[in-house]
């Protein structure tokens, strides 16, 4: 192959993909300082090539850099949340109480608008009297509830906008929810699935975008306290 050839081939391969050379320091450094001695109104400045692609890069490290410590603190904050409503939860002294913290200090912590307990039952009508926080269900409601009616498994944890099929469930909040996650609840043996739903008025608190660890973690402990007290 000629020299001549060589550098047809090269020419080509650094036109079709310049990015290698862009990007390669030692490559930039050895044509910026031919570039320096370099004569001629038409000579390309390579200098300022190399610190626009350098002030283009920082500024997408940057970016990521913002990125990062944003969703680390998300999460850290969203850890902080969820510990301490698990804390609160633990704290009740009695069902009565543990029910009024659920709806009350609970919801606070988690920054919710309505919270709601749904216990299945053969005969919701019989046990109509029970306490605000609960909501008693017919057999197979969770199920349908969570999977809006699909032949589909019911998560753990679903996350999304609230389209008012459960006003039940809300009561007089029902008009104002926007949002909503429903925890399926595994009470043990013998025992129907229950479920917690919370509902928030901002579209944005609950998505079916967002992750559903912590979330998943808050629903294991909550079915071990209602273990204790319904046990």
């Amino acid at each position: 192959m000629t020299n001549t050839a060589l550098a047809d081939d090269l020419r080509a391969k650094i036109i079709a993909n310049p990015d290698f050379l862009l990007d390669d320091p030692d490559l930039m450094r050895a044509l910026v300082g031919a570039n320096d001695d370099a004569k001629g109104s038409n000579i390309v400045d390579l200098r300022a090539i190399a610190m626009e692609r350098l002030e283009a890069r920082f500024d997408r490290l940057e970016d990521t850099h913002r990125n990062v410590i944003a969703a680390a603190y998300d999460n850290l904050a969203g850890t902080n949340q969820v510990h301490r409503a698990i804390l609160r939860m633990m704290d009740a002294g009695n069902f009565a109480q543990f029910l009024a913290d659920l709806t009350g200090e609970v919801a606070d912590i988690l920054r919710v608008d309505a919270v709601r307990l749904a216990l299945e039952t053969d005969d919701p009508a019989a046990h109509a009297e029970m306490d605000p926080a609960i909501v008693v269900v017919p057999t197979g409601f969770v199920a349908d509830y969570i999977t809006l009616g699909r032949n589909m498994p019911a998560r753990q944890v679903t996350l999304r906008k609230f389209t008012n099929v459960g006003a039940s469930l809300f009561g007089d909040r029902a008009p104002y929810i926007q949002s909503e996650a429903c925890l399926k609840l595994d009470l043990g043996p013998d025992r129907r699935p229950a479920m917690l739903v919370m509902g928030s008025e901002t579209a944005q608190q609950f998505s079916q975008t967002q992750g559903t660890d912590l979330l998943a973690f808050f629903t294991g402990v909550l079915e071990r306290v209602l273990r204790r007290w319904l046990g």
